[in-house]
């Protein structure tokens, strides 16, 4: 079983003038192989909830965890074998092209991080697991266009699957959210104090600059 949790950092913002929208936007992948490894992972945000969290906090956030709270959790999962992928979008690049196809970039860079994974070695089955924060249509155009580039990369007997769930009930979600901050930190704001701790973990770290 290989299992893909998908989440961004950012926003898709591009109103630079009248707004104050995130410079980047990143995407991240973290993947992870073996129901015994993703079992361990999820234990892992659930024991540092109960742990570290305040009283009525249910959900682990990069952008509000303190570096402890984020500090604690990778002594959990250091030993687990996973790895991170990550896009990470330079904005100012596409301003007037992509201003009114937001869902589109968030479709195209999704496909552009999973392109990094090694899919094809999945031997039993493949999950692909993503923030619930779509339309019905937007849920619709974005499984068939990740299905579309998946299928041609994967052994036709192995079974794919997507699935859009709330990070506060999935804590694969809440893991991949914590690692994706600290990398969209990077670049936004040249913080590398948490992304230095989890560096190891990450396979794939490119940033796409297209033409305007």
């Amino acid at each position: 079983m290989l299992y893909l949790y998908l989440d961004e950092s950012g926003d898709l913002g591009f109103d630079f003038f009248s707004r104050k929208p995130s410079r980047y936007f990143c995407v991240t992948v973290l993947a992870v192989r073996g129901v015994e490894s993703n079992r361990r992972l999820i234990q892992a945000v659930k024991k540092t909830i109960k742990r570290k969290l305040p009283a009525g906090r249910y959900e682990m956030k990069g952008s509000k965890d303190s570096v402890a709270v984020r500090e604690y959790f990778y002594k959990l999962v250091t030993d687990i074998p996973f790895e991170l992928y990550s896009i990470t979008l330079n904005k100012r690049r596409v301003y007037e092209r992509l201003a009114k196809q937001k869902s589109r970039v968030y479709n195209f860079m999704s496909k552009n991080v999973i392109d990094k994974i090694p899919i094809e070695n999945a031997s039993t089955r493949l999950q692909v697991i993503i923030d619930k924060s779509k339309s019905r249509s937007e849920i619709r155009d974005f499984n068939e266009y990740i299905i579309g580039n998946i299928q041609g990369r994967l052994d036709p007997q192995i079974p794919l699957g997507i699935y859009h769930w709330s990070s506060v009930e999935n804590a694969g979600l809440q893991a991949v959210d914590v690692f994706s901050w600290g990398i969209y930190r990077k670049y936004e704001k040249n913080d590398c104090q948490w992304f230095n701790i989890f560096k190891d973990k990450v396979t794939y770290d490119s940033v796409y600059l297209p033409e305007k």
